[in-house]
């Protein structure tokens, strides 16, 4: 029998089962650890190291935000004692209150400096500051109410600007960066809230703001303190450009002399104070942008003086005068190098602002004749102006235009001396001076035909000009320039763009010219003329000679359109210019000119053939294209154009295919088989050249351009030639196609007659299966599924032998 001791004596056996239990694992872990790193050692590789969880705030920024929060909830409960509680106490007590715990809070400091705690006595010492704040306002409570709110901030601010500042300045807490930034923020507010408060006018205001940021730029100068110097520099820049844009607009809406020239002092001011900065070598870093900005307002403040004191359109000239005088006040041995280039890059800046104030006068001269387009031949206006602006609104104050583009050449011209620059300088005073012959005689309102000699006159000295400028010559190798001298970029050479001056001149003097016949006749004449004599200059052909070529199409168009010939005889006279251009292209060979005339010539023949569509005359359109043809045909003899024969083969079937329609032939074989015939010819010449070309490259195309169209035809065709004769043409291709072993004449021809014989017996079919019991058609698709499927192997070895078959065909 199982004796079962006592339950007492059980549970302390039990107990020590699991002792001893305990004690055997513990014994295994420390034997299973010790293997683990005698493997690891063995095999040379340290047992990797347990990941200590990384904290996400550092102690150091831990300690900050705790500091802050307990100095700002102090500022807090500072703040709602005085406010709340400050009522409940006398004069005594809130005396003794407020300046013992300001006192206490501001001496703390010290002691946390001794003993190393810089961050609680940055703490304290900003809530001490904060506590300061309260004083000010806690005796402004006390004090009568006539004292001026505005005036009491202002002589707080600068109460408060000073004792932080000397607070900040003691010995024992110069290791503080909070009271002397402090004591920066503040001071900005004493001198606008005293000329606020006195009511001396914006102009006091702006004043006292601009002197603020004088002195802001002063202590970013001199304070070695990195902090206050960062706070120095934003105020700085704030408050001057508050400053600035004040002026500014007191300058743009003075009424009078006397406001304009306060508004002047005020810009002068700002930019005596950028460029006494500037001029510092401690701020060599913003040397430049500030030299720009004095430069800048210094020609805002002398061209809001003169605003006022001349007519209206005449602001962007007197601007413009006063920013060619900042550049002739440039001495180079009196300026240091970053004020120089900043004085010079500002005069830059307003010439370049006054030649965007002349760009849309240009446009207008430029694009305004376009719409002579839609009335051509309606009547010649009185003067320039009123044929520029025909669909044109005239810009206001458009008067002074020429003036300033020919201020900024002459400057261009005269101030640009540098042996890098000088060539891209003479470039802009090319354009300058273009353009103020281009709009000068529209500003004059000179007669019609005097602004059209005019405008003939500037093409013609735009293209003497780039025949007689030397082309740019390939730079010789020189030295790397130094690390301090920025390249200058790339701008087109002083030929080149003369040539496309004098084609955007002539551009708006042949659309001003339709205004009557004989203007439009003349100017096409002078214009080819001019361009097919410039293009007589290899290095100016490439532009003029299809120039040339364009506006003598135009020139046969007019001629056609002044004798009344309809479109289609117009066409045949605009043939001559793709005549003239290939004859020139032969000429000219390889020269660079070659292709922009080829270009101009096929355009010229297109504009025939769209002459002749547009009159729906096809014996006449078939004429123009096989004419088109022949110039191409004749272009293609030479050795570098043969591909061009592909284009001629395409007129000349083109043509004969017109002709064909003319003639009501509604044959599908008559267009089709002149294209089969020579396909087919040039595919056997291919393939003899070359044997490895494939019968579908040599014969494809062409057999597929007449079997193709005939079998579609046939299909619809009720008799039975058609059908029949496809037919014997299909099976003499197949045939051929077998007999030389040709892939693609057996397959086309096969399936043309397949198609066909399927068309021939489908009338048959359609009796029979209406003959039929409804029944027969699921049954002879069983049978068949069933033949294929017992045959599908022997199907499939049939379908590869058939394909292998097909693959050693060419």
């Amino acid at each position: 029998m199982t004796h079962f001791p006592p339950p007492a004596e059980e549970l302390r056996l039990l107990d020590a089962e699991l002792l001893q239990l305990d004690a055997r694992r513990a014994q295994l872990l420390h034997r299973r650890a010790w293997l683990v790193s005698a493997l690891h050692a063995a095999a040379g590789v340290a047992p990797a190291p347990v990941a200590t969880p990384r904290p996400e705030a550092s102690a150091p920024r831990v300690q900050n935000v705790l500091l802050v929060l307990g100095g700002v909830l102090l500022t807090i409960a500072a703040v709602a004692f005085t406010l709340v509680s400050w009522g409940h106490m006398g004069i005594t007590g809130r005396a003794l209150v407020l300046g013992g715990v300001t006192v206490a809070v501001l001496a703390a400091p010290v002691m946390l400096l001794k003993r190393g705690l810089r961050s609680t006595a940055e703490s304290v010492a900003g809530l001490g500051l904060a506590l300061t704040v309260l004083d000010a306002y806690a005796l402004h409570a006390v004090m009568s109410a006539d004292v001026d709110a505005t005036g009491y901030v202002a002589a707080a601010s600068a109460a408060l600007a000073a004792l932080w500042t000397a607070y900040g300045l003691l010995p024992r807490l110069s290791g503080l960066r909070l009271p002397l930034p402090a004591a920066l923020v503040v001071a900005q507010l004493p001198l606008a809230l005293w000329a606020v408060a006195a009511d001396l006018g914006l102009y006091a205001v702006t004043a006292a703001v601009l002197v603020t940021a004088g002195i802001d730029a002063g202590v970013a100068l001199r304070v070695p303190a990195r902090s206050v110097r960062i706070t120095a520099v934003i105020g700085a820049y704030v408050l001057g450009a508050w400053g600035v844009w004040a002026a500014g607009w007191l300058s743009w809406t003075a009424t009078g002399p006397s406001a304009a020239a306060r508004a002047a002092a005020l810009l002068l001011l700002a930019a005596g104070v950028a460029l006494a900065v500037a001029w510092q070598e401690t701020a060599a870093k913003h040397a430049d942008g500030l030299a720009v900005a004095a430069g800048l307002l210094t020609v805002a403040a002398f061209g809001g003086t003169a605003r006022s004191a001349v007519p209206d359109g005449w602001t962007v000239p007197a601007c413009l005068a006063c920013g060619v005088a900042l550049l002739a006040a440039v001495r180079p041995d009196r300026l240091p190098d970053a004020v120089r280039r900043g004085l010079v890059r500002a005069s830059a800046v307003v010439q370049g602002l006054a030649l965007l104030w002349t760009l849309p006068l240009l446009g207008i001269v430029l694009l305004g004749p376009v719409a002579w387009a839609e009335r051509v031949w309606s009547g010649a206006p009185a003067d320039l102006r009123q044929a520029v602006t025909v669909d044109a609104p005239w810009p206001p104050d458009a008067a002074a235009v020429p003036v300033v583009s020919a201020v900024v050449a002459a400057v261009l011209f005269l101030a640009v001396r540098d042996a890098v620059w000088r060539p891209r300088a003479l470039t802009g005073v090319l354009v300058l001076a273009w353009a103020t012959v281009l709009v000068l005689p529209v500003v004059l309102e000179v007669p019609y035909g005097v602004g059209l000699v005019t405008l003939g006159l500037t093409t013609a000295g735009a293209l003497a000009a780039a025949a007689w400028l030397r082309p740019a010559a390939a730079p010789e190798a020189e030295p790397a320039p130094e690390p301090a001298t920025a390249p200058a970029p790339d701008v087109p050479a002083p030929a080149a763009t003369a040539t496309v001056l004098a084609l955007l001149t002539s551009v708006p003097l042949v659309f001003l010219s339709l205004t009557s016949e004989p203007a439009t006749i003349a100017v096409l004449c002078a214009m080819t003329a001019l361009f097919s004599l410039a293009s007589s200059k290899p290095r100016l052909a490439p532009v003029t000679a299809p120039a040339a070529l364009a506006y003598a199409a135009a020139l046969a168009c007019s001629v056609g359109a002044a004798a009344g010939w309809q479109p289609q005889y117009t066409a045949l006279l605009v043939l001559a210019v793709p005549v003239a251009a290939a004859l020139l292209a032969a000429r000219l060979g390889g020269s660079s000119a070659t292709v922009p005339v080829e270009i101009a010539g096929a355009v010229a023949a297109l504009l025939a053939v769209v002459l002749v569509a547009a009159a729906a005359d096809l014996p006449m359109l078939a004429l123009v294209l096989a004419l088109c043809g022949v110039i191409t045909a004749g272009t293609a003899i030479r050795p570098d154009r043969r591909p061009v024969a592909y284009a001629s083969a395409a007129l000349f079937v083109l043509a004969a295919w017109v002709r064909l329609a003319a003639w009501d032939l509604g044959t599908p074989e008559a267009y089709t088989l002149p294209v089969t015939a020579p396909a087919l010819l040039v595919g056997a010449l291919r393939r003899r050249a070359d044997t490895q070309v494939s019968s579908w490259t040599a014969y494809g195309p062409g057999l597929a351009a007449t079997l193709l169209p005939s079998l579609v035809t046939a299909w619809g065709d009720p008799h039975w030639t058609r059908p029949l004769l496809l037919g014997v043409a299909a099976l003499a291709v197949t045939l051929l196609g077998a007999r030389h072993h040709l892939q693609a004449p057996l397959l086309l021809g096969g399936a043309v007659l397949a198609l066909d014989a399927l068309h021939e017996l489908a009338p048959y079919l359609v009796q029979v299966t209406d003959a039929l019991p409804r029944w027969v058609p699921p049954a002879l698709a069983g049978l068949l599924l069933l033949a294929i499927g017992a045959t599908y192997e022997q199907r499939l070895r049939d379908a590869r032998r058939m394909r292998d078959f097909l693959g050693t065909m060419r």
